[in-house]
Order: structure tokens, then sequence, then C-alpha cells
């Protein structure tokens, strides 16, 4: 075989080699949250969604792969000061997803290059104008700045950040030691507090429960004194009744036939009773001149 059919021989294998590769990169299967971005003679031609699509050989191209799913990135460590000249370490990390994958292919080189460096100088500059406890207090406000920077960026580029969090602000070992001791004496300070409240409260207690003993016990007193006093009522009411009981049973006993006899010998027993009571105790006893004016006595007392 001459040299020119070889030539000839293996021109026409390679370029049919040729056309049957472009051909089945002509057919595209996109996968489920991928962007394809193709070119038609150099320029921007359409991107590729989902799915199964066929290109023209020779003219389209895909230059580009996208993926669609939030990606996360690390914002490494970085020197901030703050308002008050504190050197401090801050680091963090990003959370953003594509939703145009032309910008993000020709608006930016690298989107996530440009995300980090975004982010870091929004960092510093926030961090610049609070005070070194105010950057432990606003870690919102920093996170929500740096969002609001990034995305208006982004507009251009292609992507939405989600959410931007700081991981660590780590302030020099100097300032630590400071802030424990702070913290500490801060937890001391509340320790005193909560005791001496408590102390208060302990006191307050104490003297209300005895302020209550002491109403208890006057209102028992006061009771006690009243239940004695209506119980010496009633028994004067009740005295009082039996005497009158008395005092009407002995008028109708004289007013009854014989009566007045009975009262009479009564009356005399309780007298010569009463003498020799007297007798017995060694009192002298002044008797009457003669007994037998004892009648004429008794009928002195009216009956």
């Amino acid at each position: 075989m001459r040299t020119a059919d070889i030539f000839n021989f293996v021109f026409w294998g390679i370029s049919f080699a040729v056309i049957v590769y472009k051909f089945i990169r002509s057919v595209r299967l996109v996968p489920t949250q991928k962007a394809f971005i193709v070119e038609r003679l150099g320029k921007y031609h359409k991107t590729l969604d989902a799915g199964f699509h066929a290109l023209i050989p020779f003219l389209d191209r895909v230059v580009a792969e996208q993926d669609l799913k939030e990606y996360t990135i690390d914002v490494p460590p970085q020197d901030c000061f703050s308002v008050d000249e504190v050197n401090v370490i801050v680091d963090g990390v990003m959370y953003l997803s594509i939703i145009d994958p032309a910008k993000a292919t020709y608006g930016v080189t690298d989107f996530a290059f440009a995300s980090i460096e975004l982010a870091q100088t929004t960092t510093r500059s926030i961090i610049g104008t609070l005070d070194l406890d105010r950057t432990f207090e606003e870690r919102d406000l920093i996170s929500s700045s740096v969002v609001e920077e990034l995305n208006l960026a982004g507009a251009n580029w292609g992507i939405r950040v989600l959410r931007y969090e700081i991981k660590n602000i780590t302030p020099p070992h100097t300032v630590q030691n400071a802030m424990e001791k702070q913290v500490s004496a801060e937890r001391q300070r509340r320790a005193i507090l909560a005791k001496s409240e408590g102390d208060k409260q302990s006191k307050i207690n104490m003297s209300e429960g005895k302020k209550m003993e002491m109403i208890n016990l006057s209102e028992g007193q006061m009771q006690k004194m009243i239940n004695e006093a209506q119980g010496r009522a009633e028994e004067i009411i009740m005295i009082a009744k039996a005497t009158a009981d008395s005092i009407r049973k002995i008028s109708q006993t004289i007013t009854m036939k014989g009566g007045e006899e009975a009262v009479k010998l009564k009356i005399t027993e309780k007298y010569f009773q009463k003498i020799g009571n007297l007798a017995d105790a060694n009192v002298q006893v002044i008797m009457p001149g003669k007994l037998q004016n004892f009648n004429d006595w008794v009928k002195n007392l009216g009956f």
C-alpha cells in the first residue's frame, strides 16, 4: 500500500472518529440539581436544566457545569480590630446557593472565593465599629450585615447567600484573663446579692411568722376571755333563775295551808344549827336573854 493511501486511510479514520465523538457529545443528560452552560460558536447560548438535551455538533459546546445544591463554605480565621483597638480573631461559615447559573459562570471568576473575601472584609468593617464587649453581643448584627452585603454583590454573581454564622471570636490571652476575672467577680456579686436577698426574705418570713403567732395567741386569749365571760354570765343567769324559782316556790308554799308554820320551823332549825356550829368552833356566842322570846323574834321577821 502506498504512503498516500495510508495517509488518506488514517485521515478519514480520524475524521470519522471525531465526527462520531461529536455526535455522542451532542447528546447530554443533565442530572437533578445541575445546570449546564452551552455556548454556540463561542457565545453564550442557553442553560440546560435537568433532563435530556440534544446539541448541534461542532456548533454547541458545554463550557461549565454548575451545582445548584446549597454550598457550605468555611470563612478562614482573620484578625479584626474593634473600635477600642483590641485585636480579635474571627472565623465563620457561610451557606449559599446558585440562583442564576449563567451569571455564576460569566459574572465572576470564582464565586466561592469572591464570597469568602467579601465576607471577611465586611466582618472586619463591622467589628471596627464595635467595642470588644459588643462584638460578643452583636453576632446577629454582624451576620445579618454580612449577608446583606453578600446578596448585593451576589445579584451580579448569580448567587444568594442564605445565612452567615460566626463560629468563633477569639480575643488575646490577656483580654481573656481579664474577661474571666470580670465574669468571676460578677458571679460572686450575684451570689452575694442572692444570699442577702435570701437572708432578707428569711427574716421577713420569720417576722411574719412571729406576727401571725402573736395575733393567733391574742385572738385565742381574747376568745378564751369571751368564753369565760359568757360562761360566768350564763352561770349568774342560771343562779338568778334558780333563786327566783326558789323564792317563787317558797312564796307559793307560804300561801298554802300549813306553809307558814313549816317556814317558821325551817328558820328555827337553821338558827339553832348555826348556833351549834359556832359553839363547836369555840366562838363566844351571845344568846338572847330569854329563848322563849324567840317566837316573838320570828314574828318580827314578818311571818
